[in-house]
């Protein structure tokens, strides 16, 4: 979704960020601005200012700062398009959508407005069950035998679902209420009817403990109940509603928000009791799928509160089987500035118990010590392996495969290779040979840059790639798309010999390292996010057309998130530098392997440093030779930056 800059800017201007923050944060008047406790760092004294005449927010504690889109964004977890949504439904303003028929806009209006109207049910009926447990002694009694506060139920918003078929005809008044069916609340029987001629109807919970489940906005979505004795099922969930998807949502993630960020990681542990039990005794970082298998969504939802992740598992078969669907689910996310790691309890303790028999102190050493995403890939591409013979280890190389070709391209993608070629007994380049024929040459198999060599064990020789094998055929030529023979173009037919081989960072031929830079970026439009502040600056304050181009980009990221390059190609229609950029683009979509271009990218940004300090140098030691003595200690400065520049390269 494509939002216009200016209904930004409108929007802006009618929210106040004062009632945005103070959703989450309690603020009190501090002169001009407003102070509270820093929701993104642990503090006892105020340290967060509020601005209403700046409409900005800004933390003199751990540097947090930002406008009402950043604060949602940052720590209620919501994507840009979802901070734009959540502002504008409050403001009372309506999102252009100018492809969306009215028929659809309508839609989309009335489908909005059910979604408020089932998290009203759900949050009525959450207050509910809160005054129900205050007086249901039995359920107390459940809850201190397993150790819990009364002021950690408040927090979690836990309550008791009475017995009796239709306690929930006391709450709502008309019990008849579609609305009640919609949101999970209570079941009807079509087949069976009342005396009254309806659809017999009764509540979904009964003698329940009650967990409500917050999206990251703080609404209540659903329900989780556990029994109080023996019962099944023992734990209950609110059924998929337009509201609540279990594949999306993780319990815990709301009251624990402030908590992740603090611990640095998030602990991902397999029940509701496990969440406020952890709270209770320490670890309220702690959150929990929905009786569900952890998901690609969960994991990126996580993904927008820290960059660590611990899953904890029993250490049984049934734990180790959730292990390796939440690997599964993490792989495409690992990049190389997250941590996933994966903490085994012994069979006979949850994390509850663990704590209550070991400590905090132990507990905490567990999670540092957990198992690391890439030593859980390797123990499960080798699980069931009789490594010893050549058939286990062939089946070794069948179940990494998967594994391996699901990882982001990077640092760890290329060091995993060389573990699982060396444990596999072949190399790493035979290795990829192997399974780019057996998925017919598909592009996720396809070799990582500078994938490191590893002696073949079947030949007794290094089997890294050889030199360019080019198959001509009178002035054309293919290029080889294996990895046996060369370096692979794509399989695509050119003219006239083949292209030379081309150092990083080098200027091209009617291009400059900058011209480079805008092809990368433009079409690897998340490698900025790999970029510092400084380089950010330094490329935004290039002449044209390179500065603005950059800067361009960098607003384009601001407001829509990493987009592909064909969104991006529609996004430059009509900009004065549109011709430039696609030719860039172009160099980079028919050149190189796009293996070697972030590679590229971070070799072109290190010479842009050292150019831009050298022309500092230059102009500096002009003024000091001019007589100019004030110059002198800001030459010295960047001469130093400099050495140091030239020595990281070196080191």
């Amino acid at each position: 979704m494509a939002i216009p800059q200016t209904f930004i800017q409108e929007l802006l201007n009618r929210v106040d960020v004062v009632d945005v923050v103070g959703r989450y944060v309690q603020l009190k008047k501090g002169g001009a601005n407003l102070m509270g406790l820093c929701p993104f760092h642990g503090e006892k004294s105020p340290s967060f200012s509020v601005s209403p005449t700046k409409q900005f927010y800004h933390c003199f504690g751990c540097g947090a700062n930002g406008n009402a889109i950043g604060f949602l964004m940052e720590h209620a977890g919501m994507s840009f398009i979802e901070a734009i949504k959540d502002l504008a439904q409050q403001a009372g303003m309506q999102i252009p959508e100018d492809e969306a028929s009215p028929q659809d806009r309508e839609r989309a209006a009335q489908q909005r407005q059910k979604q408020a109207t089932l998290t009203d049910v759900l949050e009525k009926a959450a207050q509910a069950y809160a005054k129900q447990l205050k007086v249901a002694p039995r359920a107390i009694d459940y809850l201190k035998g397993r150790g819990l506060s009364g002021q950690i139920a408040k927090t979690f918003g836990m309550g008791y679902a009475p017995e009796g078929w239709r306690a929930l005809a006391g709450v709502f008044p008309d019990y008849q209420e579609p609305l009640l069916v919609e949101s999970g609340m209570v079941i009807e029987h079509e087949d069976e009817k009342g005396a009254d001629g309806q659809a017999k109807r009764y509540d979904r919970f009964r003698d329940r403990i009650m967990f409500p489940i917050r999206n990251v906005k703080g609404e209540c979505i659903g329900f989780g109940g556990r029994v109080l004795d023996k019962g099944e099922p023992k734990y209950l969930n609110s059924p998929e509603t337009p509201v609540f998807s279990k594949g999306r949502e993780l319990y815990g993630l709301f009251e624990g928000r402030t908590a992740i960020r603090v611990a640095g990681y998030a602990l991902v542990t397999e029940g509701y009791m496990d969440v406020v039990a952890l709270a209770q005794l320490g670890f309220a970082n702690a959150v929990a799928t929905l009786g569900t298998a952890c998901t690609p969504d969960h994991v990126q939802k996580l993904f927008r509160f820290t960059d660590s992740v611990v899953f904890s598992f029993d250490g049984d078969g049934a734990g180790r089987r959730a292990a390796r669907k939440a690997l599964d689910a993490a792989l495409p996310l690992a990049t190389d500035t997250r941590s996933v790691k994966f903490l085994f309890l012994p069979a006979e303790h949850d994390p509850d118990s663990f704590i209550r028999a070991n400590g905090e102190a132990a507990f905490a050493q567990c999670v540092k010590e957990a198992v690391p995403l890439s030593r859980f890939l390797l123990e499960s591409a080798s699980a069931d392996c009789d490594l010893s013979t050549a058939e286990g280890r062939a089946r070794m190389a069948s179940q990494a495969r998967p594994l391996w070709s699901a990882l982001p391209d990077g640092a760890l993608k290329r060091q995993l290779i060389g573990e699982l070629s060396t444990g596999i007994g072949i190399g790493s380049q035979d290795l990829l040979q192997l399974w780019q024929q057996a998925t017919g040459g598909s592009r996720a198999t396809r070799a990582p840059a500078h994938a490191p060599a590893q002696p073949s064990h079947e030949h007794g020789h290094d089997s890294g790639p050889p030199a360019d094998n080019y198959a001509p055929s009178g002035n054309t030529y293919r290029t080889s798309n294996t990895y046996s023979g060369g370096k692979s173009y794509g399989g695509k037919w050119r003219k006239g010999p083949p292209p030379p081989p081309r150092m990083l960072g080098t200027r091209h031929v009617g291009g400059s390292r900058a011209d480079r830079a805008v092809g990368l970026l433009l079409t690897n439009a998340s490698a900025w996010d790999t970029l510092s502040a400084d380089d950010h600056a330094l490329l935004a304050h290039l002449d044209a057309p390179h500065g603005p181009v950059f800067s361009w980009l960098e607003a384009q990221l601001h407001e829509h998130g990493h987009q592909p390059w064909a969104a991006m190609r529609e996004a430059l229609r009509g900009h004065e530098h549109e011709s430039f950029v696609c030719g860039q683009v172009e160099q980079v979509i028919m050149g190189d392997e796009p293996d070697t271009e972030l590679s590229e990218l971070a070799d072109i940004m290190h010479r842009l440093r050292r150019d831009g300090l050298e022309a500092q140098a230059r102009q500096l030691a002009q003024r000091v030779a001019l007589g100019d003595t004030a110059a002198m200690d800001e030459y010295k400065r960047v001469r130093d930056q400099l050495q140091a520049l030239i020595a990281s390269s070196t080191a």
